[in-house]
């Protein structure tokens, strides 16, 4: 592995903006300082008027592998992971088979092994019946447990409270809900075909899948994690009454946490009329006064991370009636450029956006040595043109469904290199096409 000579970055990291070189060398950050020189070979990449901060953390990803391929993979879809400055992500158990048990789990860990280009993590599924499998996991090695608590892409919903209490009692690891309530949304789904038939238009999907479905589920999910003392982290918080749910004590501190995702702060229910079922995601899209609330929530600390919930489906899927039409979509490759811009529109500042996106999250799973730029740690690194505007188009779509929710939109800011362990594996829109990640590893007692 050649060593890296980073000069004249601005640097924002650990809410400190300041210009320095960093050398990186064997996977890691091996000196921070205002002039390196080296007396020997190696790459150097000059920073000069780019900004710098630690790869983005994402902990919430569905790349579709194994079973689901035609419309993802780890090595297409971890392609547009560096593209948009995402250096490790945790990847959902929704796949086929399912990973709800310890042999499919490692399955996907070896396939990551082989073909993927940002650090990995994989959550074990739960399911109402394999808590004795699910609380084997070992907590230093996976990034947690997720809970379907409603319904979506997989069919792996967990409703048998036994069950939840069970696992909610003894997991030693992190718990990562999916919050809506079931019978809410059979409802809300029922009233609506007799409305509509089969031709629901998609502006009922936040009826559908409603603000009390949410609310009433992570609820729920909040009072098992304090009756049982558990770690929980509640993912895609989409409304505002949900969001009071939550503490704003130092996240160190915290043990029940949550999430928002790059949709919810972006879209509202308006876009609908364009997007259509483009922008179907489960939680729904709600309104503008939820995506505020939303951005709100991250700037004081309600909300402890910002993921993009990347799940990406054929247009042709897309492209089916509102019932048969399944939920997500690609994000990833333009999460980054989207939060700049909400930076450029003055509602959140750059120290905010690298908090959320890599110093939590590195906190909250306890990541070993990731989240931030430090010496000894490793080089997970993305540097940007804080003023390069570009326009999304179709020819340079990383991931295999080949299609965004972003096309043809402007953009101020532009990814130009990602690091990832110390290998410069995105340069000016051309990939390093030799995947080269390591398996995230939890410092947890």
């Amino acid at each position: 592995m050649s060593s890296i000579l980073i000069k004249n970055a601005k640097i924002i990291n650990e809410n400190k903006v300041s210009t320095n070189d960093i050398l990186i060398k064997n996977s890691r950050i091996e000196k921070i300082d205002p002039n390196i020189s080296v007396d020997y070979k190696c790459e150097v990449i000059n920073a000069e008027g780019l900004c710098l901060i630690p790869g983005l953390i994402d902990d919430q990803v569905h790349f579709r592998e194994p079973g689901l391929t035609h419309k993802g993979e780890i090595y297409t879809e971890s392609m547009a992971a560096i593209a948009g400055g995402v250096t490790s992500y945790m990847e959902m158990p929704n796949t086929i088979p399912n990973a709800t048990n310890i042999d499919e789990l490692e399955k996907k860990y070896s396939i990551a092994k082989q073909k993927s280009f940002a650090n990995y993590s994989f959550y074990i599924g739960a399911t109402n019946n394999n808590y004795d499998e699910v609380l084997k996991v070992d907590k230093k090695n996976v990034c947690g447990i997720k809970i379907f608590m409603g319904s979506s892409t997989g069919n792996m919903l967990v409703d048998n409270d036994d069950a939840l209490k069970i696992i909610f009692k003894n997991a030693e690891t992190i718990i990562a809900t999916h919050c809506e309530d079931e019978n809410t949304i059979k409802t809300n789904t029922m009233k609506a075909l007799e409305k509509y038939g089969d031709n629901i238009p998609i502006s009922e999907h936040p009826i559908i899948r409603s603000r009390e479905a949410c609310f009433q589920s992570s609820s729920k999910a909040i009072q098992l994690a304090k009756e049982f003392d558990t770690k929980l982290h509640v993912l895609h918080i989409s409304t505002k009454e949900e969001i009071n749910l939550f503490s704003n004590i130092n996240l160190k501190d915290k043990k029940i946490t949550c999430e928002g995702c790059i949709h919810h702060l972006w879209f509202n229910e308006k876009d609908y009329e364009e997007l259509g079922n483009r922008i179907k995601w489960n939680p729904a899209i709600k309104s503008t006064e939820d995506k505020n609330a939303i951005l709100n929530g991250l700037i004081n600390n309600y909300i402890d991370v910002i993921a993009t919930d990347h799940s990406p489906h054929t247009i042709e899927e897309k492209s089916n009636n509102y019932i048969n039409c399944p939920s997500g979509g690609p994000l990833i490759q333009h999460s980054l450029p989207a939060l700049l811009e909400i930076y450029h529109n003055n509602k959140i500042d750059l120290e905010t956006i690298v908090q959320k996106t890599s110093h939590n999250p590195a906190i909250l799973f306890d990541i070993k040595e990731r989240g931030f730029i430090r010496e000894g740690y490793f080089a997970d690194l993305v540097l940007f043109d804080l003023d390069n505007t570009w326009k999304v188009s179709e020819n340079k779509i990383f991931s295999k469904c080949n299609w965004t929710p972003f096309i043809n939109e402007s953009f101020k800011s532009k990814i130009i290199h990602t690091i990832v362990s110390g290998n410069h594996v995105y340069n000016n829109c051309n990939i390093k096409l030799d995947p080269t990640s390591l398996r995230l590893e939890f410092d947890r007692d």
